[in-house]
């Protein structure tokens, strides 16, 4: 009797875990930070935090149901790449059915939350980035480099739906902020793509620009995205969203972003792909903080 209930709970626990997985939490949580951001940002009086915590509730759910599409029409690349075959899918913790309905609920779940605590236009915003992210950047990575393109907008629109939520309009300032965070994900993608390339390519993904190649061209196509970052970062300061601090720290951010790209120039390898890849994760939520912090 004892065996056969620890029997249960250990599998339960598993299958648990396998859902939670699903939903790629580190991804999710960083695009739960990103329209948390945005609403902030846009909010001109005190915040209703039950509804901006609904919010975020919604955004994490919609994240992980796109997230989750992804996987299940992935499911047979992953199990051919080392980063990925130990994903529920292709490891047969979740069977593909099971994965289809967490992915229907999630996101019916996800969108109703956010329609109850915002509005119609974040809403939309929100659907517009899940269809985008699974199924048009989903099948388009094994086409080419488009992909990036089209990744990057999805990959920007946290912040705008934020934006949207807390105001109700697609203001210049929404645009700025959604146009840093679209630049962004280019010296980020390829970063990463970069020092995935072998495991990619098992799968068939075509993410490196121009001839797909780790060498120069890509090195200098990452630099010339990362340089744009520098003048973006500022426009906050010039058009009075935020003050003269963060545009200062923006700066200082994106110069020493920029600088690991040259070293990428000099020294095409790995290593250095993987440093333009942690200054990414770095320098995103310390400019959106200090954005933050300035405004208030």
């Amino acid at each position: 009797m004892n065996t056969t209930v620890s029997h249960i709970d250990i599998s339960t626990g598993v299958k648990a875990k396998a859902y939670y997985e699903l939903l790629k939490p580190r991804l999710s949580f960083l695009v739960v930070f990103s329209s948390g951001f945005g609403y902030a940002l846009a909010n001109q009086s005190s915040i209703n935090w039950l509804n901006f915590i609904v919010f975020l509730i919604a955004g994490f759910f919609v994240s992980g149901s796109s997230v989750t599409i992804n996987q299940v029409i992935e499911q047979k690349y992953d199990a051919i790449m080392k980063r990925t075959r130990n994903r529920p899918l292709p490891s047969n913790r979740i069977s593909e059915s099971e994965a289809i309905w967490f992915s229907i609920l999630t996101g019916i779940v996800g969108l109703v939350l956010m329609f109850l605590a915002t509005n119609l236009l974040a809403t939309s915003l929100a659907f517009l980035s899940l269809l985008l992210y699974a199924f048009v950047y989903t099948p388009l990575k094994r086409v080419g480099s488009i992909a990036v393109f089209v990744g990057a907008i999805p990959g920007a629109l946290p912040p705008l739906i934020g934006w949207a939520a807390a105001s109700g309009l697609l203001t210049y300032e929404a645009m700025i902020i959604f146009g840093i965070q679209f630049i962004w994900q280019f010296p980020h993608f390829w970063a990463i793509a970069w020092v995935s390339d072998e495991d990619y390519k098992k799968a068939g993904f075509k993410l490196l620009p121009g001839g797909g190649a780790k060498d120069l061209n890509t090195a200098i196509n990452i630099m010339v995205y990362t340089l744009f970052l520098l003048p973006l970062g500022l426009l906050p300061t010039i058009f009075g969203l935020t003050g003269l601090t963060s545009g200062v720290v923006a700066t200082i951010c994106g110069i020493l972003f920029l600088a690991t790209t040259f070293s990428l120039m000099k020294d095409t390898s790995n290593q250095k792909a993987r440093r333009i890849m942690f200054g990414s994760f770095i320098y995103l939520p310390i400019v959106q903080i200090t954005y933050l912090i300035d405004k208030l």
